[in-house]
């Protein structure tokens, strides 16, 4: 189950750290750090996430309020960043709103 993609869906709010091995979806709130040394995580259109986040793989359409740290982060055309970006390789989609510095490479 290696495959398995764990989901906070609309509704859900987590105010604390959440951590995970495979992959995750959110689409909640969130109010804490979220972090995975494997895993990639995605930050859906609806999520709220007032924390920093660590992962493998970012992806993000929603908004973030704090710091981006991962081997690959992407940035969805309606993604809002507030805060750095530390990464190896970033894509941005025409309209993503980065507040901050970004690291590369």
């Amino acid at each position: 189950m290696s495959n398995t993609t764990n989901v906070l869906a609309s509704g859900i709010e987590i105010i604390g750290s959440i951590s995970f091995q495979n992959d995750m979806l959110i689409d909640g709130r969130v109010e804490g750090e979220i972090s995975s040394e494997t895993g990639k995580v995605t930050i859906g259109e609806a999520a709220d996430i007032k924390g920093n986040i660590c992962a493998s793989e970012v992806h993000v359409y929603g908004c973030v309020d704090g710091n981006v740290n991962s081997t690959r982060c992407h940035l969805n055309e309606r993604a809002s960043v507030k805060g750095d970006i530390t990464t190896n390789v970033l894509s941005m989609v025409e309209g993503a709103k980065l507040s901050g510095r970004a690291q590369i490479g």
